[in-house]
């Protein structure tokens, strides 16, 4: 006997088949039951009718529960009223895996804690699985935007000496080398990669050990970070532009079901299309003081600062050229206004906010190690890097584009945590 993925059932039809997989639903009504059962692939009904299969075969239904892991035997038919537009009329029925009556998670409403508790079982939900394939979806497709731009993949160091951002660290002992951190920028390795090949980018995970609890925090999320030689802070801001429009058209193109099942409004991804406005930070303190807002020059903005400024627009919006104190040692200084670096941070509108955050390097030697004193960083973990600024320095601009906002933003989803399939945050580490 054939077996069939569910999603390959519409190559079967008429044909008698076996599928397996866990059950989600069961009903009867004396004398005709129904099956629902998923494989990850698609959801499919088998109907069992008493007089058609054997004894046996109708006491086991009974004795099926949710999410019991089972095999089912019948002839495919095609049924446009079913969730995959097919059904299968049983025949054969057998128990894989037992399932307990407890199952953790009831076809009733559960609390965000019962749900991270049970993650294990929450992905198996219809949402979760079209939030996984849509992040699937903008993974392939960042890859397949930057393959054929002829981008290189370069995977970085996950233990390092160097760090990147200001924001704290997970350190751990490393033999006889002292502290080793986890990493929390591919960039400072990018920009190395990029003397050597030109364009590059990194996708990997990063680590922050802030103690935040918003919904756009995790410890442990998944970064893209490009990096092109040669490219100043106007070409930066166009590559992240033509991602992002890249992105989301890709998967308004191939991942509808899935936008459907989390109830996102496609009206408000269809008008994602360049150019993104470009707002200077000094013009952008001016309207958020205008509208009420407490910042000052010199801040960084927050995420209420953020969601003000986006409240215009339909499109991401770019705020550029921040305040050096307010930035990393790394970003370039600003030649019109050296109070300010050659940087950019670009928000999501609907009040998602930062999603990227790129800027110019800094490649003046001397300009670079006085910043790196004026932080108290350890020069001696950051010679390899100084000594790109000796032999060859270049102009050369990246970013950071955050996956897991990126997935929220497009899928309409308030809380980051839903967007990768283990999350880790300050109260979470397993399961």
């Amino acid at each position: 006997m054939s077996t069939a993925r569910i999603s390959e059932l519409a190559q079967h039809v008429g044909s008698t088949i076996t599928v397996k997989g866990w059950v989600t639903h069961l009903r009867s009504s004396g004398k005709v039951a129904f099956i629902v059962m998923r494989d990850g692939t698609g959801i499919l009904q088998s109907v069992v009718v008493k007089s058609q299969v054997t004894p046996d075969v109708w006491e086991l239904f009974g004795q099926l529960t949710q999410e019991a892991c089972i095999a089912v035997t019948g002839e495919v038919k095609a049924d446009a009223r079913q969730p995959g537009g097919h059904e299968v009329g049983l025949t054969d029925l057998s128990v894989i895996g037992t399932s307990p009556v407890d199952y953790p998670l009831q076809p009733k409403e559960h609390g965000v804690d019962h749900l991270l508790d049970n993650r294990h079982f929450w992905l198996r939900t219809p949402r979760q699985l079209a939030i996984a394939r849509i992040r699937h979806e903008v993974e392939q497709a960042i890859h397949d935007f930057f393959y054929e731009r002829d981008f290189l993949r370069v995977d970085t160091p996950i233990l390092t000496a160097a760090i990147g951002e200001r924001s704290g660290l997970f350190a751990t002992e490393y033999f006889d080398e002292g502290n080793a951190y986890l990493a929390q920028t591919g960039q400072l390795y990018g920009e190395a990669a990029a003397a050597a090949f030109g364009k590059i980018y990194t996708f990997g995970p990063t680590f922050r050990a802030e103690k935040s609890k918003t919904r756009r925090h995790l410890t442990e999320f998944w970064m893209i970070e490009p990096e092109v030689a040669f490219n100043d802070s106007d070409d930066n801001m166009q590559l992240q532009e033509d991602l992002l429009v890249s992105l989301v058209g890709r998967v308004l193109e191939r991942r509808q079901a899935e936008l459907k099942e989390v109830e996102r409004d496609l009206s408000k991804l269809e008008c994602i299309k360049g150019p993104f406005p470009r707002i200077d930070y000094t013009d952008a303190v001016a309207t958020l003081q205008q509208k009420g807002s407490k910042v000052v020059w010199g801040d960084d903005l927050g995420a209420e600062d953020e969601a003000l400024l986006v409240a215009d627009y339909t499109t991401p919006i770019f705020v550029k050229n921040y305040p050096k104190e307010a930035k990393a040692f790394y970003m370039k200084e600003n030649p019109a206004d050296p109070r300010t670096v050659l940087c950019d941070d670009c928000l999501a509108p609907e009040g998602y906010g930062e999603i990227i955050g790129g800027s110019q390097r800094e490649d003046d030697h001397d300009k670079i190690l006085h910043r790196l004193r004026e932080e108290k960083l350890p020069e001696a973990a950051y010679d390899w890097y100084l000594a790109l600024r000796k032999y060859g320095t270049f102009p050369h601009s990246g970013f950071g584009l955050g996956l897991e906002r990126t997935v929220a933003w497009i899928c309409g989803i308030q809380h980051i945590r839903e967007c990768i399939a283990f999350p880790r945050m300050m109260n979470r580490l397993k399961p």
